[in-house]
């Protein structure tokens, strides 16, 4: 009973010195890509990868704050419907055998469970 109570109060003091903290704001960068270009143009964002290939991502849809909903990632197979999943730092765009894990201007791009580019985003 007094190990309970111990963890009760550990963790009242852990949420109180989190909520006070000074804490900055994660802003837009930190949660997803944000566009300022029209939905379906795909020059904007495009990731430069260290396999010498450019990958193009072609916005679909585009929320309130300019963030990157879903889009087309043009690859040399063709495009990939991708959507933004929510995440708590950084940001992933999942598709069909693809997803895009990345953190402001740098990213990992994984096709398939094995193969990992790492690639940093040619604003344009």
């Amino acid at each position: 009973m007094r190990i309970r109570i111990g963890y009760m109060v550990a963790g009242i003091l852990a949420l109180g010195a989190a909520l006070s903290g000074t804490s900055r704001q994660a802003t837009a960068a930190d949660l997803g890509l944000v566009t300022k270009a029209p939905v379906g143009t795909c020059t904007e964002i495009v990731f430069t990868c260290e396999n010498g290939h450019q990958y193009p991502l072609c916005p679909r849809a585009v929320s309130v704050e300019g963030e990157v909903v879903t889009a087309s990632l043009l690859t040399s197979r063709g495009g990939i419907h991708v959507r933004h999943v929510p995440m708590g730092v950084g940001y992933r765009y999942a598709g069909r055998g693809v997803w895009l894990d990345g953190f402001r201007e740098n990213a990992l791009l994984n096709f398939g469970k094995h193969h990992q580019v790492a690639c940093s985003i040619a604003h344009s």
